[in-house]
């Protein structure tokens, strides 16, 4: 938020305080939508509704799109019928589609039932779709022109059927049964003639994506791209809806906070923070961490296996917080990298032996450095024997390869059997590099302290 912006919302809330209501109402209008929905969104329901009615009714359906759930689940409720179906017919379909998903079972019913047949039937059609699919994220409010039309007919009927269209400034070209064949822009038009036809202008080559694609790859794609809309097509190539920029934003958006969920081992919740509860707070850390407690145990029975050593040698013990801290933080650089690279589509599973070759030399150098600086280190500073110097520093320089190499591979390996690859993020290599550490360290150990274990 601007200064200035913080400043209109406590004008806002100053008028709101004072009961200024026709002030309060002039200087509401003179917002963008996305801010006036966060201002409602701070206010108690009932505020909220009183509010909302103010907002005139082409800008209302806008504020309403913005609002989070539990806001239009109460104006749902607190509308009248004939409110609740002039709000659903003035909704994009993308944004009627995406309120109905997170709306309780009775709210639904109530609002299908006031929507009108038409839409009703474009809603449900588009909530068969498979959820995160480019279906569930599609709009049908799409410009379609015909190859036959002349310029000058293509920019009179985007002039007439505009307004409702939730972007014209790209246009689909079809066939008579919907076939995709072409796009054109509006630029494209403008610029040519007006007895020129769709059909020699417009680009017969036409990225698009299928109703099932996953909704992750329709936002690459834009990212790649970088599109303003890009069209969805159904088995049969046909023409039936397209996604916007916005809605891919939100994607991005959805799939960067799950995945950061998830690699801080938490259960993805698409409620914002302040409007999660306690308990469902705990519910989502609870999982992961008795996972991870469970799996920490292993670390336990290793050291139990290797008691003798530091019986022996006490010193030894001094060393392992480094040693599987070190390891923990170098897998997590590389599995961050790794994931994001995965995300971004430019690391696939094709490349995993160049992943593994790379991260193998970088380890290596990485591994190296560390080693002799904690060589050094322990043996002058610390005053410990050469021969204990030596087994941590190899130990270290193993347990970075080592670590390096579990953290690029396992995200991939991930993403070939189908699972999301932050679930290989750093709490999960941290554990498993902690085991192999303290293993490869008591190992080394015993050969070249030649201690019993």
């Amino acid at each position: 938020m601007t200064i200035e912006q913080g400043k209109i919302l406590d004008e806002l809330k100053d008028l709101l305080a004072e009961r200024r209501f026709i002030e309060l109402r002039k200087l509401l209008l003179e917002q963008h939508e996305k801010d006036i929905a966060d201002f409602l969104d701070e206010l108690s329901p009932d505020t909220a509704a009183l509010l909302f009615r103010m907002l005139r009714k082409d800008q209302a359906a806008e504020v309403f799109a913005y609002l989070d759930n539990d806001s239009q689940e109460f104006l749902i409720s607190a509308f009248s019928d004939q409110e609740v179906s002039e709000m659903i017919e003035t909704l994009y379909l993308d944004d009627a589609v995406d309120m109905i998903e997170e709306l309780p079972a009775n709210a639904v019913k109530r609002v299908l039932q006031l929507a009108t047949p038409q839409t009703r039937k474009l809603i449900n059609h588009y909530l068969k779709y498979p959820e995160d699919s480019a279906g569930s994220i599609m709009t049908s409010e799409y410009t379609r022109l015909t190859k036959g039309m002349t310029v000058k007919e293509a920019i009179e009927y985007i002039r007439h059927y505009g307004e409702d269209r939730e972007t014209i400034y790209t246009c689909y070209v079809t066939s008579a049964s919907r076939i995709l064949e072409g796009v054109v822009t509006v630029r494209d038009l403008l610029l040519s003639d007006d007895d020129d036809l769709v059909k020699d202008i417009m680009d017969p080559d036409v990225i698009k994506v299928y109703t099932t694609e996953d909704q992750e790859r329709v936002a690459l794609l834009f990212h790649h791209y970088d599109f303003l809309a890009l069209p969805v097509v159904d088995i049969e190539k046909r023409l039936v809806g397209i996604v916007t920029i916005d809605d891919a934003l939100d994607v991005v958006h959805e799939e960067a906070t799950e995945d950061f969920e998830i690699m801080a081992a938490m259960s993805p919740s698409e409620k914002p923070y302040l409007k999660t509860s306690v308990w469902e707070h705990a519910k989502n850390r609870s999982t992961w961490l008795f996972v991870l407690m469970i799996s920490a145990t292993i670390s336990g029975a290793i050291l139990n296996r290797y008691e003798n050593a530091f019986m022996v040698l006490p010193v030894l013990v001094t060393f392992m917080p480094m040693l599987t801290d070190t390891g923990g933080n170098a897998g997590s650089q590389s599995s961050t990298l790794i994931i994001r690279g995965m995300a971004l589509d430019e690391i696939k599973f094709s490349d995993l032996g160049i992943v593994i070759w790379k991260e193998f030399r970088i380890g290596i150098l990485v591994g190296l450095g560390l080693a002799i600086v904690n060589f050094l280190r322990i043996y002058f500073l610390i005053k410990v024997s050469f021969p204990v110097a030596l087994v941590v520093s190899l130990a270290l320089f193993i347990t970075v390869i080592l670590s390096k190499l579990t953290g690029s591979i396992l995200p991939v390996l991930a993403r070939a059997v189908n699972l999301d690859p932050a679930i290989m993020a750093a709490p999960l290599i941290t554990t498993i590099v902690d085991a192999a550490a303290l293993i490869l360290y008591f190992q080394i150990a015993s050969r070249l302290l030649h201690i019993s274990i």
